[in-house]
């Protein structure tokens, strides 16, 4: 499994709404992107702006593919992204999950 990792920063009075536009927007296609496990929208608000951290959970990085074309490694926006982002970053991250407890939650550090 890949989990897949963005950021993006913007101004703190933008969060809520650009919540209702991921709803409307990135949320939807990675649901019904096939080999897509689940997504985690973060938020930090600390600092003079916020800043929203998705990450989302992909069988595959051939599945990743299939949501956001050939350059998996290039973030992936939307015609509206630029009215609440002041930074859009270029690139994502991406991370191969090694272990998770059977449950499906984090394994606790000790």
């Amino acid at each position: 499994m890949i989990m897949r990792e963005w950021r993006g920063r913007l101004p703190h009075h933008k969060v809520e709404a650009y919540l209702g536009y991921l709803k409307v927007t990135g949320l939807p296609e990675y649901a019904a992107t096939a080999g897509h496990l689940g997504s985690w929208i973060l938020l930090d608000r600390d600092g003079e702006t916020a800043e929203y951290t998705l990450l989302t959970l992909w069988e595959s990085r051939e599945a990743i593919h299939a949501f956001a074309g050939d350059d998996i490694e290039r973030a992936k926006y939307y015609p509206e992204d630029h009215r609440f982002l002041t930074e859009m970053p270029e690139k994502v991250r991406h991370y191969e999950l090694l272990e998770r407890d059977a449950d499906g939650s984090a394994a606790s550090a000790h």
